[in-house]
């Protein structure tokens, strides 16, 4: 089967200026990805006539399949028609099916409607026009010089509806399509994106169906599995096989799958025993808690969290003892233990965690910036405690330790 070559295009000076994320293009690569469609380019270009000139004329000699957004709306600055009109030479006329329904748009909301947005219904001639019915502008579907161009709007709620119920079916039956490209995401914690590739590279420097791909973020890594087949079933076999061999390299750090996060995790681990847990920070700041009362449901597990920043809170509130601040410190190993048996104690919780360090960025007691202590106790049990160096900015010694707070208790709970 001939392989589909996709770009998607981008037209509006408020993407590149920063305004709005171009959370099109995402979406509309996930839809093409699933059927098995290659999309080689993703191009934002702003509002001017001869830059979206250009960017179409570029499309138009390599892609199959070209998917615009933006562009249709009443304005001057809204030059998608007249741009592609210079590519293509097409005639543009005012569909009257478009034009009804756009007055019915302001009948309905009682508003009075303005001639400009009679442009809004102006439509390339002989192009397949798609039906808007959560907004005003319509999608145009046009075959030029062998390729598929749609034409869909910028809000990504009428561009969405127009890609489901009318672009992927036109695609679909245009292409042939038959096969499919299914992928898995596969997530590490307490592995460095390094060691993750060094142990999986000969199945990387090998890979053919499924493709392998390594990802690191904020403390953690991934695995993306892609695989092409001719139904989802026999692509997920293909990956089946792939991720049994990674499995059995890297398995001790996997976590979950695909939109999961470790802070999930570890909320579903805590449920299923039964477990309780309370929080004592002070490098943190409360960042630990934040990350685990976004979970829906997280007042199941989560008791609550002392942000004890200063000696004196620590000491006071916290009941950190007054010789450790003086012998030892706040950043120290033992005011981490004192915090993290604290929390057991003052809340009732099976298991407490505690942070304490120095986020920077210059050092304190002594200690070097990104200097960290996390502590984990479970009541009746020897406390734990981690010494971390972590080298970041800031707010990334704060967040990487939350994430190794929670790498810590999902194998602590595991």
């Amino acid at each position: 089967m001939k392989q589909i070559n996709a770009e998607v295009i981008a037209v509006g000076t408020e993407i590149l200026i920063g305004q709005i994320n171009n959370t099109n293009a995402q979406w509309i690569s996930k839809q093409l990805a699933d059927h098995g469609i290659n999309v080689f380019y993703h191009h934002v270009v702003g509002d001017n006539l001869g830059r979206v000139r250009t960017s179409f004329e570029k499309a138009q000699r390599h892609a199959d399949l070209v998917l615009v957004t933006g562009g249709l709306g009443p304005t001057e600055d809204d030059l998608t028609r007249e741009a592609f009109q210079l590519v293509s030479g097409l005639e543009i006329h005012e569909d009257k099916g478009s034009m009804d329904r756009i007055k019915e748009f302001f009948i309905k909301r009682g508003r009075t409607m303005s001639e400009n947005n009679h442009k809004q219904a102006r439509v390339f001639e002989g192009a397949k026009v798609l039906e808007n019915t959560v907004g005003m502008a319509p999608g145009m579907l046009v075959e030029h010089d062998g390729t598929v161009w749609a034409f869909m709007p910028g809000v990504p709620r009428e561009m969405k509806q127009i890609m489901s119920d009318h672009v992927m079916p036109y695609v679909r039956e245009k292409f042939q399509l038959q096969s499919v490209l299914q992928s898995r995401l596969l997530h590490f914690i307490g592995i460095g994106e390094s060691q993750l590739e060094t142990d999986l590279l000969d199945l990387i420097q090998v890979q053919q169906n499924p493709t392998i791909a390594t990802y690191a973020s904020e403390g953690e890594v991934a695995v993306r599995l892609t695989a092409r087949a001719e139904t989802k079933e026999e692509a997920d076999r293909l990956i089946d096989v792939v991720e049994k061999e990674v499995m059995d390299r890297v398995g001790q750090y996997f976590y979950g799958y695909d939109e999961t996060s470790v802070q999930q995790q570890v909320f579903e681990l805590l449920k299923q025993r039964q477990f309780t847990l309370a929080g004592a920070e002070s490098l943190t700041g409360g960042l630990f808690a934040d990350a685990l009362v976004s979970l829906s449901g997280a007042s199941e597990v989560f008791l609550g969290s002392f942000v004890a920043y200063s000696p004196q809170v620590k000491q006071k509130v916290l009941g950190v003892k007054e010789e450790t601040i003086q012998n030892q410190g706040t950043v120290s190993e033992q005011c981490a233990i004192e915090m993290a048996e604290n929390a057991v104690r003052l809340t009732g919780a099976d298991i407490g965690i505690s942070f304490t360090g120095v986020a920077g960025p210059d050092g304190s007691e002594g200690k070097e910036p990104g200097t960290v202590f996390i502590s984990l106790h479970e009541k009746g049990k020897q406390t734990r405690t981690t010494e971390l160096s972590i080298r970041s900015s800031r707010q990334g010694v704060r967040a990487q330790a939350v994430k190794k707070g929670f790498d810590l208790l999902f194998h602590y709970l595991k």
